[in-house]
């Protein structure tokens, strides 16, 4: 207890010190650790999968301390553990807090009833996907509405298209509009952009992508429809429905959407909540808003699990794998990204200068479209909810300047993460999730380049008219 208590003074005396880190004096080869983070879980699961599977959590310590321990011996030890307090408390716990909460929320709801797989029912069902993403997560809303929509297709020949367009609209492009909805817009949030900014900003882009993708699905899956022998397959999995309604259409574990009512008031009280009030931790301040958020959000989750009868559970195969495995990768992303960030906001005189001119016109304004981008293709193999902070930070990081002058900046920024994580399945976490899923069904999902086939044809078109029309200067 005395030796922690040493470590604590000494990391708030430190704080004074290491109050940032200059990024201008430092060299790229700080970027490594998360350069091979992020290269870990772009390949690592495709090159080596009963590898990663088992130790992924070793390859992200590895990176991690691969970023630490040097930092440690060049900048100190205060610098160090101050930055890691700021990483943890700042950013990492209310991001993994809000997706545990969303995850655990969302799997205590069971779509019950036999459906059957019509072009019109499908395209409904992507719909209301696209309006509850924002709302519950693109995490979320795939996990509630996929397995219903697979059970509605379980005798049709054709079933990859069906899953290829849930990611490509409900796993990604319908969380474009709230901080709820996919991971780089509640970090926007974390750093200061409004709860409904987005709302406001990136509603038309997200509306004409969404709407463009569901006339896209329903004549592709009208075609196929009429095709000789499309309903002609038993369903490949019978079961049992472990909830005892077998045609009935309806929900289980209902109490969860009175708690995903809860989860949003939380979020929205914790952005338009102003007040000093707070904790300041080895130099991080905690505010009270945010305390209360994430207090509030762990007594949601366990409040869920309680709740939610055992049965629902099963029948959605609920468990916590996919958790586990985002709650770690995270951790590594979080730390491994500190001088990544410090280098960036150094501008056109600092390491990643080359960078920032990519993006930036001539005259030094910034231009949109490159944004849009720069940020989507990064997202497409990366993960956008880390790209979405490189490229906040490249303009300049300053939430209040970034909604104002730079809203269309911002804008790109954060559609070209949303709608760009959809590119190709390691883009965004639920896209692996749905795959699997879809997989364990029986349904023949094409493999990373055959799925890349499909976003190349389908989304890069419709991404650059949405560049055409509200991003280009």
């Amino acid at each position: 207890m005395k030796a922690a208590g040493a470590a604590v003074l000494s990391l708030a005396a430190a704080s004074v010190q290491a109050a940032e880190i200059d990024g201008g004096t430092m060299s790229v080869a700080w970027g490594i650790p998360f350069v091979g983070m992020l290269l870990s879980i772009a390949l690592m699961p495709l090159l080596a999968p009963h590898f990663w599977h088992h130790h992924f959590g070793k390859v992200t310590a590895g990176w991690a301390l691969a970023f630490l321990l040097p930092f440690a011996l060049v900048y100190g030890m205060g610098a160090a553990g101050v930055n890691l307090v700021h990483a943890l408390l700042a950013e990492y716990l209310p991001f993994v807090i809000l997706l545990t909460a969303l995850y655990t929320v969302a799997g205590g709801i069971y779509v019950r009833g036999n459906l059957s797989g019509s072009p019109a029912l499908n395209t409904g069902i992507l719909a209301i996907g696209a309006v509850l993403a924002s709302f519950m997560g693109t995490t979320g809303a795939s996990m509630l509405l996929i397995r219903p929509l697979l059970r509605a297709n379980d005798n049709r020949r054709h079933q990859a298209h069906v899953v290829v367009f849930f990611i490509f609209i409900v796993s990604n492009a319908g969380g474009a509009l709230t901080p709820l909805g996919d991971p780089p817009l509640f970090l926007g949030f974390l750093k200061g952009i409004d709860f409904f900014w987005t709302v406001k900003h990136v509603w038309g882009p997200m509306l004409f992508l969404t709407v463009a993708l569901l006339v896209i699905f329903y004549i592709i899956d009208a075609r196929l429809m009429g095709s000789k022998g499309e309903s002609d397959l038993p369903d490949p999995t019978p079961s049992v429905d472990v909830t005892g309604a077998q045609s009935r259409l309806g929900f289980d574990g209902r109490v969860n959407f009175v708690l995903l009512g809860v989860v949003v008031a939380l979020v929205l009280i914790s952005g338009i909540w102003r007040t000093p009030a707070g904790l300041d931790i080895a130099g991080t301040h905690v505010g009270l808003p945010g305390l209360v958020r994430d207090i509030g959000l762990i007594v949601v989750a366990l409040l869920s699990l309680k709740l939610t009868p055992a049965r629902v559970h099963q029948a959605n195969d609920f468990g916590w794998g996919p958790m586990q495995e985002v709650a770690k990768l995270f951790a590594g992303i979080f730390l491994t990204i500190i001088p990544v960030i410090a280098m960036l906001k150094a501008g056109v005189d600092g390491p990643f200068g080359a960078v920032v001119r990519a993006v930036t016109h001539s005259d030094g304004t910034p231009n949109p479209a490159m944004y849009f981008w720069a940020t989507g293709v990064l997202s497409s193999f990366l993960d956008n909810a880390p790209t979405y902070l490189v490229f906040f930070n490249t303009a300049g990081g300053d939430p209040a300047h970034l909604m104002t002058d730079m809203a269309l900046t911002l804008a790109a920024i954060s559609a070209g993460a949303v709608f760009m994580g959809a590119n190709t399945y390691i883009g965004n976490a639920p896209n692996l999730m749905v795959k699997a899923i879809a997989e364990d069904r029986g349904v023949k999902m094409p493999g990373f380049f055959g799925y890349m086939v499909w976003s190349i044809c389908i989304l890069l078109p419709l991404l650059a008219v949405i560049t055409w029309l509200w991003f280009m200067p």
